[in-house]
């Protein structure tokens, strides 16, 4: 346990480590990162000091993270800030040299390990917008905005993009993490070079699922072998295929969407074109081909599933809120590679605790949205509270100060609204899409329509015409495995399989038999004979689905 000391300052009462220690803290973040647990780190990392002297192992964690909070000063004035509200405890004054050689002593494997410990899911199951029926709702994205110094030792690690119009001002890092929905808490982070794509920072992340999750996730992670890779990690998905994929019809359901196999796993597709009607009366659409696990569509609703994929998006309000409100948009410190891991990995901490903290605001109130809670009033809240040494050590019951600023300033119920997405720059090298129909200023959502489109008959309801991206569903392919499962036990002839259907292009049809035989649809079993593959040949039915699940 560590040593507690006191002191009274007219009315203020300050209790904190003791000794040299004493500027060891994070103020009320230290409850969420306390000394035991900086203290397990370093001991399991091999960080601890030899020799107890002005400016132990401990402090330097704690420093490390104060400089998260404060991202726009230098680490002697950070020092400043942990030291201003404890008075006349006698504090050192260390040099800048002193705080460099601390932080090189310790290395960013204390900050990794100390992440790796806080990042998990933090809402209650029942708490709103956590879960979608039993799975708690987790998405995966990548930011690649994130600014390094333009050092030498920084671009032979990072590299730097050249871009049409020329090279990039700064190195960017690339940030892959996955966040739960509800509280945009971290449950893993991986970082590194542009250079290496999303997926594969994507996959390091994969053994973090378990069967209790829904991923979600956007068309950039919609690979046959990554669809694969999370399905086998019995989580279940819902993520957004590429434009240009239009996947095999299996099974139709009731509800307009149909089974497939992919690289073994049957898969269900929903096709849908949802329209927005605006406050000023502009009307915008777009269409969605979504890929799930959630196979039986009486318990899981295509239109569901399609509003339930919007959450998606609250990955980019974490970014948002890490790059541009912790962060504040600025450059990284640190000058070198060793020291960058340092630095994020402190960021990513003092976020988690800041998420962990506004968690424990909304749960006194188990009808309020995790979505109402501002992580800016927590941001400002958490500084004060390093400045002033409040809040160190849980000594009062009732809610911190963190909670109370938090329920203070709740903020509005989010209401429906969209705009064009664009980068907020005046200088930036990303002009608009001019072909985007969407208003440049936000404008909020009266209607949504939302229409589940059925590759059998390429409508939507009766007699609606489905959009030309969906009649992929009625082409040669579809109708060649239908042809083919009337007598899946004996091999078809091309020139058979072609009058059947009536194609005139005897040659160009036979091209397309060749690939569906390398997509794995077909078997080629001797010179323009073909059949099914065993997993094509007998379609799933309503019996083979899943039990309903009233979960």
């Amino acid at each position: 346990m560590p040593h507690q000391s006191a002191i009274s300052r007219f009315t203020r009462v300050v209790e904190t480590a003791g000794g040299l220690y004493a500027p060891g803290h994070l103020g009320e973040l230290t409850q969420h990162i306390p000394f035991e647990l900086v203290d397990d780190v370093l001991e399991r990392t091999g960080r601890v000091q030899q020799r107890l002297r002005q400016l132990p192992s401990r402090i330097g964690v704690y420093l490390l993270l104060a400089a998260a909070l404060f991202p726009s000063v230098g680490y002697v004035r950070v020092w400043g800030k942990l030291v201003a509200g404890l008075g006349p405890l006698g504090v050192a004054h260390p040099s800048e040299k002193a705080l460099r050689d601390l932080r090189r002593r310790l290395g960013p494997a204390p900050l990794k390990l100390l992440f790796e410990t806080l990042a998990g899911p933090v809402g209650r199951p029942a708490a709103p917008g956590v879960r979608y029926r039993r799975w708690r709702t987790v998405a995966l994205d990548g930011c690649s905005s994130i600014k390094a110094p333009d050092q030498p030792r920084v671009r032979g690690w990072l590299g730097k993009i050249l871009r049409p119009n020329g090279w990039d001002g700064y190195p960017m890092l690339r940030l892959m993490a996955l966040c739960e929905t509800g509280t945009r808490s971290l449950l893993g982070a991986v970082f590194g070079p542009t250079g290496c794509g999303e997926t594969g920072y994507a996959r390091r992340l994969l053994p973090l699922l378990d069967d209790s999750m829904l991923l979600l996730a956007d068309r950039g992670f919609d690979s046959d072998d990554f669809l694969a890779q999370v399905a086998d990690t019995r989580a279940q998905l819902l993520i957004r295929l590429n434009g240009r994929r239009t996947p095999a019809v299996l099974t139709r359901l009731p509800d307009g969407s149909y089974l497939t196999r992919i690289n073994g796993r049957t898969l269900r597709i929903i096709e849908a074109r949802i329209a927005s009607t605006c406050d000023n009366g502009q009307q915008i659409a777009d269409s969605y081909r979504l890929a799930t696990t959630l196979l039986d569509h009486r318990a899981d609703p295509a239109a569901a599933l399609v509003r339930l994929y919007h959450e998606r998006w609250e990955v980019e309000s974490a970014f948002y809120a890490l790059r541009h409100t912790l962060l504040d948009g600025l450059v990284l410190r640190s000058r070198d590679p060793f020291g960058l891991e340092q630095e994020l990995w402190a960021q990513l901490t003092v976020y988690q605790a800041l998420r962990r903290a506004m968690a424990e605001a909304t749960d006194t109130d188990a009808s309020l949205d995790p979505d109402r809670a501002s992580f800016t009033i927590a941001l400002e809240t958490a500084r004060d509270q390093v400045t002033t040494a409040q809040g160190i050590l849980p000594t009062s019951p009732g809610t911190g100060g963190i909670a109370q600023a938090i329920l203070s300033g709740l903020l509005p119920k989010r209401r429906a609204r969209l705009s064009a997405r664009k980068v907020k720059s005046a200088l930036s090298r990303y002009p608009g899409n001019p072909a985007d129909g969407r208003p440049l200023t936000s404008r909020n959502i009266t209607h949504l329509a939302i229409a589940i489109y059925t590759p059998q008959s390429g409508t939507a309801g009766p007699g609606t015409p489905a959009p030309t991206a969906f009649l992929g569903g009625q082409g040669n392919r579809d109708r060649t495995l239908q042809l083919l499962r009337t007598d899946a036990d004996r091999p078809w002839n091309g020139r058979e399989i072609a009058d059947s259907l009536g194609i005139d292009h005897y040659r160009s049809f036979c091209a397309q038999l060749g690939h569906w035989v390398k997509d794995g649809l077909l078997d080629r079993t001797g010179r323009g004979l073909y059949e099914l593959t065993a997993e094509w040949r007998s379609p799933a039915t309503i019996t083979d689905l899943p039990p309903r699940s009233t979960a």
